[in-house]
């Protein structure tokens, strides 16, 4: 029996064109900016002093470490200081109503159902918890932070590694088997598999399909499995 739901964000429960077309253009225009202006703000020259460790250069310039960001931008890189200032940047963005935070009418539905069912609801994404909560803070739906019990992005391992699963599974109350995980990407489905959680694919832009994990179009279908 399920007790508990993790969910990713991109491809799941919201479009994966929310996040290219809207977010990341939007963060990608405003950061040299943003991290011009803000530098000397102490967390976003701890996330500046990370970046400069991501590249082994302790002594990269303000230009270096831009430019190394919007390249991890263009190349889609998970590398968690750019995913924590583009959480800074999408703030305001939010704040100022420049976009508001997609999310698929029928996930919405299905998250509130658990939630009335019992289930606890967490998140694991690529994109930083502040990232996350931002857009739960300001969905199309309003604010729907209260249906989540916690959040997890990169800082607890990558999501293709079963490690990861693993160390999420560490801090919630239940075992594995009572854990469904939710994604568009089999590799992180295979994850969370190799961790001992159930798995369910959602298969909504035709996305690489695995038969080791039922996959449904939308949560409309959810129950048709009986997970």
């Amino acid at each position: 029996m399920i007790k508990a739901i993790v969910t990713d964000i991109e491809g799941t429960i919201t479009r994966i064109s929310f996040v290219k077309d809207v977010l990341f253009p939007y963060a990608a225009k405003h950061l040299e900016h943003f991290v011009k202006t803000h530098h000397q703000r102490e967390d976003v020259s701890t996330q500046i002093q990370a970046v400069r460790k991501e590249l082994n250069n302790p002594d990269a310039s303000i230009e270096e470490v831009i430019a190394a960001l919007l390249g991890w931008i263009k190349a889609d890189k998970k590398v968690t200081p750019l995913k924590q200032l583009q959480g800074y940047i999408w703030q305001s963005g939010y704040e100022e109503g420049d976009f508001t935070g997609h999310i698929y009418p029928d996930a919405y539905e299905f998250l509130c159902a658990q939630k009335a069912d019992g289930a606890d609801l967490y998140v694991y994404s690529s994109g930083s918890v502040k990232a996350q909560q931002l857009l739960f803070a300001h969905s199309d739906f309003g604010d729907i932070r209260h249906l989540f019990s916690d959040y997890f992005d990169t800082q607890v391992g990558a999501k293709q590694e079963p490690q990861s699963y693993q160390a999420i599974l560490a801090q919630l109350p239940y075992p594995p088997e009572q854990v469904l995980f939710l994604s568009d990407v089999v590799a992180e489905l295979d994850a969370a598999k190799a961790a001992g959680m159930k798995t369910l694919q959602l298969w909504r832009d035709a996305q690489p399909q695995s038969a080791a994990h039922p996959a449904i179009h939308n949560f409309n279908d959810f129950e048709a499995h009986n997970l």
